[in-house]
């Protein structure tokens, strides 16, 4: 099975190797057909501490560095 891949703006860079990704999705309710926008934070691995507050990012699901990180930072999105 492939690897999710999310897309998302870094939102937070201070713990240590570490970044918090807010990743926005679109769907349509069910019953009421109307486009809604959901958000959710993410904890990613950041080897080299490279990506900064307010970056563009791709992270991927990868093993469990720890209890709520489970995905990795793969790159920059211009």
């Amino acid at each position: 099975m492939p690897k999710k891949i999310l897309n998302g703006i870094v939102v937070s860079d201070k713990p240590n190797k570490t970044i918090t990704v807010l990743v926005e999705r679109k769907y349509q309710h069910p019953v009421l057909k109307k486009v809604m926008k959901a958000r959710k934070k993410y904890n990613a691995h950041d080897e080299h501490n490279k990506f900064k507050i307010g970056d563009k990012v791709s992270i991927r699901e990868s093993r469990p560095y720890s209890k709520n990180k489970k995905f990795e930072a793969i790159g920059d999105l211009k």
